[in-house]
């Protein structure tokens, strides 16, 4: 299979949030879901496709949500941090499972079950075929786990980052809210930033646009969608 005729990009970033690990029962981690993802992932590295993951970790824990609640923010976003490693030890787990060589790397040093994260090693274990799965979010305070996808996809240069959602796309206002909600094909970063749609932080919003690096927002729950957008096909919100 000739994979650069065929597919549209051949080193991707995919960004997927912790309440999806947590499927219908809202917390933990579904072990349904996490074995559907990982087949997901498993066809595209069988066609030869470079693939960085970075994981959430809301269905754990969530820093911000805490933070509200009185606790110190910065430890509560080191809580929020360490729950994403859980998450990316398990999709490290269900994708072996599959045969699928993979490393976990950490911005927090927890060496005896992740690797310390380094930009050249990241890139050479992309080169060498194995699927890096990035936990720890950035190792810093106050950044999402989506800025931490668009520096990381920044850092690896990915061709771009594929934000896996439970919905179809971004809308102008919340369609479980709104059912008048209209769904955007396309939309620019600028025009993102200046409506303030919320599918994505401002950070990484502003990262991805400095950087002319593309966003796709797509629904991961529906079989075969991350093939499709590799190809190219009109799949979720393209923002560029």
């Amino acid at each position: 299979m000739n994979v650069e005729s065929e597919f549209k990009y051949q080193r991707i970033l995919l960004k997927l949030s912790g309440e999806h690990l947590a499927g219908d029962q809202g917390f933990g981690i579904d072990a349904k879901v996490l074995k559907a993802l990982a087949a997901e992932i498993k066809s595209i590295k069988d066609i030869g496709i470079e693939l960085a993951v970075t994981v959430g970790g809301g269905n754990i824990f969530r820093g911000l949500v805490a933070s509200t609640e009185g606790m110190d923010r910065a430890q509560a976003d080191y809580i929020g941090m360490i729950a994403t490693v859980m998450n990316c030890l398990a999709l490290q787990d269900a994708l072996e499972k599959l045969d699928v060589v993979t490393r976990v790397m950490s911005a927090i040093q927890i060496q005896e079950v992740a690797e310390t994260y380094i930009r050249r090693r990241a890139i050479r274990h992309l080169e060498k075929d194995r699927v890096v799965i990035f936990a720890g979010g950035t190792g810093n305070p106050y950044f999402t786990t989506d800025t931490t996808a668009a520096l990381r996809a920044c850092e690896i240069e990915a061709e771009v980052v594929l934000k896996a959602t439970k919905v179809d796309g971004v809308y102008d206002s919340d369609p479980v809210k709104n059912p008048e909600a209209k769904k955007y094909d396309r939309i620019s970063y600028l025009e993102v930033l200046n409506q303030g749609l919320e599918f994505m932080d401002s950070t990484a919003i502003s990262l991805c646009m400095d950087n002319r690096l593309p966003l796709i927002v797509f629904n991961i729950g529906v079989q075969g969608n991350l093939i499709r957008v590799l190809r190219g096909e009109a799949v979720g919100t393209m923002v560029y």
